[in-house]
């Protein structure tokens, strides 16, 4: 069942895809969970959850979602895993924060919170992940041989 897990092609676009992936979210990851990039860290992001009515354990499974997903992601480590998390994460934004302001972001910044575009984009992301796996260079591709 491992190996089906990670099976994958040789495919580059999916590469490129999970390495971007990755990246964003690692570094979301990282501002929560180690108070990198100009963020809160651990206890200052869980308190922010917890304030917003997430129980500590849904907070923490955000946290680690974001941190190790994209870490996970970078190196093609248990991508379908990873990409299954990032969407459930994409879906429960959606979902609790940002259905009410539509579709679009607001860059000019006269509305008071965000759209969804950028999570079904990478809702799309996740999907073709989960669907056809890490892709070349990824540790998932040399696992399953």
């Amino acid at each position: 069942m491992l190996k089906k897990l990670m099976a994958t092609s040789n495919d580059v676009s999916f590469t490129i895809l999970r390495v971007v992936l990755g990246t964003v979210f690692f570094a979301h990851g990282a501002q929560k969970m180690l108070g990198w990039f100009g963020d809160f860290g651990f206890h200052g992001t869980m308190g922010y959850f917890t304030h917003m009515g997430m129980s500590a354990f849904v907070a923490f499974l955000i946290l680690c979602t974001e941190f190790f997903g994209g870490l996970g992601l970078i190196v093609g480590l248990l991508t379908r895993i990873a990409s299954l998390g990032i969407a459930g994460l994409m879906i429960g934004a959606i979902f609790m924060l940002h259905l009410p302001f539509g579709f679009f972001m607001h860059w000019m910044g006269t509305q008071k919170g965000e759209g969804m575009e950028y999570h079904l984009l990478v809702l799309a992301m996740a999907a073709a992940l989960l669907l056809r796996g890490a892709g070349a260079f990824s540790l998932d591709r040399a696992l399953s041989k």
